[in-house]
């Protein structure tokens, strides 16, 4: 099975060209003001302007003003929403685009749990639990909490980077991995080497298999 990878919190043109060259199949950008690595509406559709067809433009929010995803939509071209707050069903439900839901893990069910009630999500992207931050810690959680009954495609994200995320796909078999401060040189600013020996190795295990 092919591995896909989302490479999320870009802010700079040249890092989205590397992530595209070295074969990420989504690109996601933060509309969350709070996050060191969000991007600016103006800021967003200067670099929508380098995703290439086939590559997936995605927007994560995290608990947003429903007007404020309504007008960012009006500007830029996003393919796919992320909600990675404590967003309803509904609220996901409301803008007529493919969208996924991020858990925050950190109980056994939950995951389960958020299988049945985000049940018209495109996919559940599952994180490392954080009381103060909502995604992008750098800290991996425990895989055994996943469940391999999987009624709707699962991405795994939460610490990953290149030395560990090929044991990531042995072990949990995701639809999809999103990595962003792995491959990092600073928080917004991705490593082109960083980047490229992450892609290599999802590459190179899902070769392998």
């Amino acid at each position: 099975m092919t591995t896909r990878v989302k490479v999320c919190g870009l802010t700079r043109p040249e890092d989205i060209d590397v992530a595209v060259r070295c074969g990420a199949d989504a690109i996601g950008l933060v509309f969350y003001e709070p996050s060191p690595r969000s991007v600016t509406v103006e800021h967003a559709r200067a670099l929508a302007d380098r995703i290439p067809a086939f590559v997936t433009l995605t927007g994560l929010f995290v608990n947003p003003d429903v007007r404020f995803v309504e007008s960012v939509l009006d500007q830029v071209p996003l393919d796919l929403l992320q909600f990675h707050g404590d967003e309803s069903p509904d609220v996901c439900d409301s803008f007529g685009r493919r969208w996924i839901k991020a858990v925050r893990v950190r109980e056994e069910g939950q995951i389960e749990k958020a299988f049945d009630d985000y049940r018209k999500a495109s996919g559940l992207l599952v994180d490392a639990w954080d009381p103060n931050r909502y995604g992008g810690t750098g800290q991996s959680f425990n895989w055994a909490l996943i469940p391999e009954h999987r009624p709707l495609p699962l991405i795994l994200a939460g610490g990953l980077s290149s030395a560990n995320v090929a044991r990531a796909i042995e072990e949990v078999r995701p639809w999809a991995v999103d990595v962003s401060g792995g491959v990092e040189q600073s928080k917004g600013k991705k490593d082109a080497t960083k980047l490229s020996d992450f892609m290599k190795e999802v590459h190179r295990v899902c070769k392998t298999d």
